[in-house]
């Protein structure tokens, strides 16, 4: 089995671009597809949960960033990392559009020590992705609840259903800006 810190980092990244994909018609799929991901664009910070399994009840905190330049077209960049007590995990990903689906991996995916994006959707403001790592086959359900506030899930398929395993809340990181009046 992977260290409790790499399987945390792995779930949060992969819940963060389930986040990024939507149900949208062909025909203006990219320009919607395109608009979710740059609304998820910016630094994120929150804390997330593993609720099923052998590390159930482990509590873990991300600092996360999004960017869609590197992408070309719709999808994100996202790097960062994910901490349980005085353990610091790396995160990255790349979800990408390829055809009429999305495709990427967090980590170095699924031939190394991470995960691949095998599909995707965006549908109004959730991305769903499907996950796949040798036998284990899942999907991570981004959705903005604001503007700023991101809920993620990642569920895992267990015989014909899918459980869910890891949760996670982010909140975006605002600048501080100065507020005042011009006399």
């Amino acid at each position: 089995m992977y260290p409790r810190t790499s399987l945390i980092a792995r779930a949060s990244v992969a819940a963060f671009l389930a986040a990024a994909t939507t149900f949208a018609t062909p025909a203006s799929a990219g320009t919607r597809d395109k608009a979710f991901f740059e609304q998820v664009t910016g630094s994120w910070q929150g804390k997330g949960e593993i609720v099923a399994g052998k590390y159930k009840g482990t509590k873990f905190a991300c600092d996360l960033t999004g960017d869609t330049a590197p992408a070309k077209g719709a999808g994100i960049q996202l790097d960062g990392f994910c901490r349980v007590g005085v353990f610091k995990q790396p995160m990255s990903a790349l979800i990408t559009k390829a055809g009429g689906t999305y495709k990427g991996k967090f980590l170095d995916g699924a031939a190394g020590k991470g995960l691949d994006i095998t599909s995707g959707q965006v549908a109004g403001n959730k991305v769903v992705v499907g996950i796949n790592r040798q036998k284990l086959n899942g999907a991570m359900i981004a959705r903005l609840e604001s503007d700023n506030k991101l809920n993620i899930t990642i569920s895992v398929k267990v015989g014909e259903k899918m459980v869910p395993v890891i949760g996670v809340s982010l909140d975006r990181s605002l600048d501080d800006v100065a507020v005042g009046s011009i006399k």
